[in-house]
C-alpha cells in the first residue's frame, strides 16, 4: 500500500510542478485507472492498491501516525536518556497537553512551523500535532510506542 501512496505522491508532484511522468509512472496510472473504469475494481481506492484492512485504520491515518509518532521518538531522544522510559513518556504528555491546551489552537492554523520552534521541544510537537493524527496520545500509548 505504500508503494502505492509513494506513486500518486510522486505523480501528483510532478503534475502539480508541469513535469512529465516517467513511462513507468504513466503505465502504473493508466492500469490503475482502466481497473476502475472496466469494473475490475469497485472503487478507486481499490484501483490504486489503498484498500484498508477489514478492522484496521485507514492508509491516511496511518501515514499520519507514522509521521507522529517518528515526531515524538525525535523529541524523546532531545530529553535525553536520564531517566526511565516512563518518565520520559509522562513528561511527553504533559508537554503534549500544555501545547494542546496553550499554543495549538493558534499554530494549528500554520501551514509551516513558527521560526522561534525551531531547535525547540515546540518542534517536535508542532510536527506530531500537525500530523493530523490524534493528539495529545496517553502516556500509556506513549511508554509502548517509545519502547
Amino acid at each position: 500500500m505504500f508503494e502505492s501512496i509513494k506513486n500518486l505522491e510522486e505523480i501528483c508532484r510532478r503534475c502539480l510542478s508541469s513535469e512529465p511522468l516517467t513511462l513507468e509512472q504513466a503505465k502504473w496510472l493508466g492500469k490503475s485507472l482502466d481497473d476502475f473504469l472496466n469494473h475490475r475494481c469497485t472503487s478507486l481506492r481499490d484501483a490504486f492498491g489503498l484498500r484498508t484492512p477489514r478492522g484496521g485504520v485507514p492508509w491516511w491515518l496511518e501515514q499520519a501516525m507514522r509521521v507522529r509518532d517518528a515526531a515524538l521518538r525525535e523529541l524523546a531522544e532531545t530529553l535525553g536518556t536520564d531517566g526511565t522510559l516512563t518518565s520520559r513518556a509522562r513528561e511527553i504528555a504533559v508537554m503534549s497537553v500544555r501545547y494542546a491546551s496553550t499554543r495549538w489552537r493558534f499554530d494549528q492554523d500554520h501551514e509551516v512551523m513558527p521560526d522561534r520552534y525551531k531547535g525547540t521541544v515546540n518542534e517536535f510537537l508542532w510536527r506530531a500535532f500537525k500530523s493530523g493524527a490524534p493528539m495529545p496520545i496517553s502516556e500509556r500509548r506513549l511508554r509502548s510506542l517509545l519502547a
